[in-house]
């Protein structure tokens, strides 16, 4: 898993608050190899179900932001594009953006959409072309086609094929992931991660041996 994350591509929720959709959205976040990803809310009802999203993200990290503001300084930072899904006249078809390109994806709440602000704020606006009634798709479903798109021009690129992460943060999300409960009382004493062997496992000098 962790040769395989993308650490330049993320997803910014412009006040997603229903929980399938949260859950939806992640699972297919850690699908493509994302690893941290951000959540904006307005209100006190939405940052709790945030909130209870981000305990539940196992394998990602969630971070919560009050303000589009505040998210997009996040990512602005690592030099990512910016890319607002929404079904606005003038917006680009999805599979036209290059993705292998450092990039945020943001998408909207579930009733209200993207937020005029986040529009504005973005680098580019994007959609995903309807033939049919309805107007768009589900915010959950929405993501997952244009993740993969993602995943698929990077694949072609070879982004997958070697390990992104840079050494300090591979080895410690794989002491973390590998070493849970140690991990977490470890962070509480505010003690440093023992090295890991080849295999996972951990290794603590005594003399000149190394033991398991």
């Amino acid at each position: 898993m962790l040769l395989h994350r993308q650490p330049d591509l993320t997803v910014i929720m412009d006040n997603v608050n229903k929980a399938y959709n949260l859950s939806a959205i992640i699972r297919s976040c850690d699908g493509v190899g994302i690893g941290e990803m951000h959540a904006v809310s307005y209100r006190k009802s939405i940052y709790t179900e945030q909130n209870a999203a981000a305990g539940a993200s196992k394998w990602l990290k969630l971070n919560l932001h009050t303000s589009i503001a505040s998210a997009y300084s996040a990512v602005s930072e690592c030099g990512m594009q910016i890319l607002v899904a929404t079904g606005k006249e003038g917006a680009q078809d999805f599979r036209e953006v290059d993705y292998t390109r450092p990039t945020a994806l943001v998408v909207g709440a579930e009733w209200d959409g993207i937020s005029e602000e986040a529009i504005q704020g973005a680098d580019h606006a994007i959609t995903v072309p309807m033939l049919g009634m309805v107007e768009s798709l589900n915010v959950s479903v929405a993501t997952a086609v244009i993740l993969f798109e993602a995943q698929r021009q990077r694949a072609a690129k070879g982004m997958y094929s070697q390990a992104r992460l840079n050494p300090e943060s591979f080895q410690r999300l794989l002491f973390e992931y590998t070493h849970p409960r140690l991990s977490r009382e470890l962070r509480q004493e505010g003690a440093p991660y023992p090295p890991l062997d080849a295999e996972g496992a951990i290794c603590m000098l005594q003399g000149s041996e190394s033991v398991r």
